[in-house]
C-alpha cells in the first residue's frame, strides 16, 4: 500500500538505533501495515512536548472531561484528561479490574501554570540540577498536552506494586505509552518513571512496542520527521477510485 521501496525506507531509519533499524529493516512489510494505521490518529496525540519541545502558555486540550464523572479510583478530586482517552483508559481499567489490580489515577492534567508552580517547587525543594531530571519546565511538560497519567504513589515503588507491575505489561494494548523508561535518561532527559504513562492511541503504541523497542521518544522523533512522507507514500490513501 505505499510507494516505497526497501532503500527509500532504510534512509527514513538512518537516525535511529541500530535494533530499531534492524527490526524495521526484518519485516518492513509488517513495519508498513502498522504505519498505514498510524497514519488515522488525530495529529495532536503526537504532539512532542520536552526539553527542546515547548507547548504555548495558552495551549488548552480542547476536550477536557473530569475523571469524578467516570467509574474509576483517583487519587484527588479535580483531575482532567481528555476525553479521546477515555474509551481506551475505560477499557484498560476494566482489564486491571478483571485482573484483581486497582489503578489509582493521581495526577493528570496540567496548564502551564500549574507546571510553573510544580517546577518552582521542585526547584526549591531539591535545587535547578536534580529537579531538572524530574520535574518539566513549563511549557515542557507531556501533561500540558491532557493526555498523560501519573499512576499510584507517583514514586520509584509503584514500579513493584501489583498496578505497576500489570502497567508495565498490559498499558501498550490500550494505547499508553511509559514516557520515560529505564537507562534512557540520555535520550529523554528525564529520569526514570514507572508511573508517568501517555495515551498515543492502540496503533502508535503497538508500534513502538513491536519496533522501537518501547521507547516513546524514538517513535515521537521518528512519526514528526516522517510522518508526512509516509502519507504522501500511502498510495491506498491517496486512491480516490471508486
Amino acid at each position: 500500500d505505499f510507494s516505497l521501496n526497501l532503500e527509500e525506507l532504510t534512509k527514513m531509519t538512518i537516525e535511529l538505533p541500530e535494533q530499531i533499524k534492524s527490526a524495521i529493516a526484518a519485516e518492513p512489510g509488517i513495519f508498513l501495515d502498522l504505519a498505514s494505521t498510524v497514519l488515522g490518529i488525530p495529529l495532536d496525540l503526537l504532539l512532542i512536548a520536552d526539553k527542546t519541545h515547548s507547548l504555548a502558555p495558552d495551549f488548552v486540550p480542547p476536550d477536557l472531561v473530569d475523571l469524578s464523572d467516570y467509574p474509576i479510583v483517583t487519587g484527588r478530586n479535580g483531575l482532567l484528561l481528555r476525553e479521546i482517552v477515555m474509551p481506551d483508559l475505560l477499557a484498560m481499567n476494566e482489564a486491571a479490574k478483571n485482573d484483581s489490580i486497582t489503578l489509582v489515577f493521581s495526577s493528570t492534567y496540567r496548564s502551564y501554570d500549574y507546571q510553573k508552580g510544580v517546577y518552582e517547587r521542585a526547584v526549591a525543594r531539591e535545587g535547578k540540577e536534580q529537579a531538572d531530571r524530574e520535574s518539566a519546565q513549563p511549557g515542557k511538560s507531556q501533561h500540558q498536552l491532557g493526555t498523560t497519567i501519573d499512576f499510584g504513589s507517583i514514586t520509584d515503588e509503584f514500579g513493584d506494586t501489583p498496578a505497576g507491575r500489570w502497567l508495565a505489561e498490559h498499558a501498550w494494548e490500550y494505547g499508553f505509552s511509559l514516557s520515560y523508561p529505564e537507562g534512557y535518561e540520555s535520550v529523554t532527559g528525564y529520569r526514570h518513571e514507572i508511573w508517568h504513562y501517555r495515551y498515543i492511541s492502540r496503533p502508535a503504541a503497538r508500534m513502538e512496542h513491536e519496533f522501537f523497542d518501547s521507547v516513546q521518544y524514538y517513535l515521537l522523533v521518528f512519526l514528526a520527521d516522517h510522518l508526512e512522507h509516509l502519507r504522501g507514500a500511502y498510495t491506498t490513501g491517496n486512491d480516490n477510485s471508486t
